[in-house]
């Protein structure tokens, strides 16, 4: 027997019922069709499926779909605004930040909550907020000035530079 579960996942309000052991990255890419959280290992190690869950960089392959609960939660796809692509989502794309792509999603969702948390890191800090986060092609140099381009956007945002 199923549980229901109201959530809302980049601002659609969603209810479904679901096994209790369904976990959030499955439900994500299985009953909402949103196959942007990437599924890599399934033991939390790489961070591939990390979404934000009210705010929080989560893996979703930690959280068991029940969880989600009542809860709001943002993936890849609920990013862009409008067809403009987030900063950080601009930033992978012009400071190459991704190779083959798979770790992208994570990457991306993870420094969302940083850039959200601390408009102004420093490198330090940005390596740090990706210890979660395996890139197998990049060495992780073009992530960092991704986001640190990303950066650069949003303190105009946030300080009106």
């Amino acid at each position: 027997m199923g549980s229901l579960i109201h959530l809302k996942v980049n601002g659609q309000s969603q209810s479904h019922e679901v096994e209790p052991r369904l976990l959030l990255a499955y439900y994500l890419r299985e009953v909402l069709n949103l196959t942007g959280t990437h599924i890599g290992c399934d033991t939390s190690n790489c961070g591939a499926c990390v979404v934000l869950v009210n705010g929080k960089a989560v893996k979703s392959c930690t959280m068991l779909a029940v969880q989600a609960d009542g809860l709001e939660i943002t993936t890849i796809e609920g990013l862009a605004n409008d067809n403009e692509l987030h900063p950080i989502q601009e930033g992978f794309k012009e400071q190459h930040g991704l190779q083959c792509g798979f770790c992208t999603p994570g990457m991306i969702m993870t420094a969302a909550q940083l850039l959200a948390r601390n408009p102004d890191p420093t490198e330090d800090q940005i390596r740090e907020a990706l210890d979660g986060n395996y890139c197998r092609c990049t060495g992780y140099h073009n992530i960092v000035k991704a986001i640190q381009y990303a950066s650069e956007k949003v303190k105009k945002e946030v300080f009106h530079d």
